[in-house]
């Protein structure tokens, strides 16, 4: 999703039942349709279950250890690992040099499927894949013009989980005062930004919601600068805020370290941050948006075992649980029947979310 705004103009084809983990005890849904006949999850054009499968898993910078996106890309994939029998082979983009030399390692090694995990990947995909028709490539936050039939998209509804925690921190601020921080400052990032805006307006039409991002398009500082950071966010809290949602990969630790020191609130992305924390930090961590990244990695997986994965597109919003929000610490407890009414309106469309601030 190199422009987000692509996602709400192309019909949506998902190669494989939408099937996500619930967060807290929201129950399973799945939402299957059909792939276009011509791309095929192996060379012979038929479903037979593929019973070696070998994952190429290009990480993006920050990689497997940053806490939030790539992390969650992981899990998945330790997943099919354990439950699928699975072999993965991962590369980690240390620069943005490293991308496309990746895929083409990962292809070069015999993996297939290969899922390439930040939408950055776009330009080094398009020609890899159109160079290796064989090859199933899956995009995480992925978009391009033209793409073969051999490319996967995989999308996420951020703006939806976004205006939950955004919710959530209207109702438990005590000053009316809140922030987001933002990575690079593109459309997808956007969508956080405007989801989060959105819901905590929808509670609060008063509240002061400061808005700060850490780079431009295309600076990769922006995903790993905790520093910065906790510098903005530490700022915030001096000036009466007292939540503070950082949508920004790794750098969100910084916004993190700022809370604990200044005894506010964090809220985290992408994967449950509290389950990872420190007990201090624990202690500042209200919820995170939960970008069920896991979940579409492990089906993507899944789908090539079952030899059904084909290029298209999927879409993980709250219907399917591909997006939430995390109840870990217990910090929302009071206010979780108002989030899940949020939630159900939003999917029945009496709540419409924003996907540009």
């Amino acid at each position: 999703m190199r422009k987000s705004k692509h996602f709400a103009a192309i019909a949506l084809v998902a190669t494989f039942g939408l099937v996500a983990a619930a967060c807290g005890d929201d129950e399973t849904t799945s939402d299957t349709t059909t792939a276009p006949a011509e791309s095929t999850a192996n060379t012979t054009g038929d479903t037979t279950p593929m019973t070696d499968v070998s994952v190429g898993l290009a990480f993006d910078t920050g990689g497997r250890g940053d806490g939030t996106f790539n992390d969650s890309a992981a899990a998945g994939a330790d997943k099919a690992v354990t439950d699928l029998g699975v072999t993965v082979d991962e590369l980690e983009a240390t620069t943005a040099e490293d991308r496309t030399p990746n895929l083409d390692t990962l292809t070069a090694n015999g993996n297939n499927p290969i899922i390439a995990v930040g939408f950055a990947f776009g330009e080094g995909l398009a020609t890899v894949a159109a160079a290796n028709p064989d090859t199933i490539y899956a995009n995480v936050d992925g978009f391009y013009e033209n793409a073969t039939p051999n490319v996967l998209f995989l999308g996420f509804a951020e703006q939806e989980g976004s205006f939950l925690v955004g919710a959530a921190a209207a109702l438990k601020s005590e000053t009316g005062v809140i922030g987001f921080i933002g990575g690079q400052e593109i459309d997808l990032i956007k969508k956080f930004e405007a989801g989060y805006t959105a819901g905590a307006k929808y509670i609060n039409p008063d509240i002061e919601v400061k808005v700060q991002y850490l780079g431009a398009a295309g600076d990769n500082t922006a995903w790993n600068s905790p520093d910065k950071a906790k510098e903005i966010a530490s700022g915030w809290y001096a000036g009466g805020a007292d939540i503070v949602y950082t949508a920004a990969g790794g750098s969100g630790n910084g916004t993190i370290a700022a809370a604990v020191e200044a005894d506010k609130w964090a809220i985290g992305v992408d994967s449950d941050q509290w389950a990872t924390a420190t007990p201090e930090q624990q202690a500042h961590i209200l919820t995170s948006m939960l970008k069920r990244v896991d979940v579409a990695v492990y089906e993507t997986i899944k789908a090539a075992q079952d030899g059904t994965l084909a290029g298209g597109f999927a879409t993980y919003d709250l219907k399917v649980d591909g997006v939430g929000y995390s109840t870990s610490g217990g910090y929302l407890d009071d206010v979780v029947d108002q989030l899940d009414k949020i939630k159900a309106d939003i999917v029945a469309g009496t709540i419409e979310v924003p996907t540009a601030p």
